[in-house]
């Protein structure tokens, strides 16, 4: 089932082309979401994380690639100072201005 799993999460495929070896993937795609909602990934890297800090094989790097760090949709071109103009009413060009 890990192996299964491995193999979707390492080669970006989708759950329909998961090998066959692995057996049906609604199984394997099931376990995965049944085991993310139990809790049993979290207690499974927390165990792992513990022993590798026991074994003093733990080091810890963290890194930030601006590649994936995405502004929010409607952050692109927004005003820098202050607030906008009010809006001028417009005229059509062929008639006199209306005071």
């Amino acid at each position: 089932m890990i192996d299964a799993i491995a193999w979707k999460f390492q080669t970006g495929s989708q759950w329909v082309h998961l090998p066959e070896k692995y057996g049906n993937w609604r199984g394997v795609y099931n376990r995965l979401r049944m085991w993310a909602i139990d809790g049993t990934w979290e207690r499974v890297f927390t165990a792992l994380m513990a022993q590798a800090d026991a074994d003093e094989d733990l080091t810890w790097a963290i890194s930030v690639d601006s590649t994936i760090v995405r502004a929010h949709q409607h952050a692109a071109g927004a005003r820098k100072r202050g607030p906008r103009p009010a809006n001028r009413t417009t005229m059509p060009s062929a008639g006199p201005a209306a005071d």
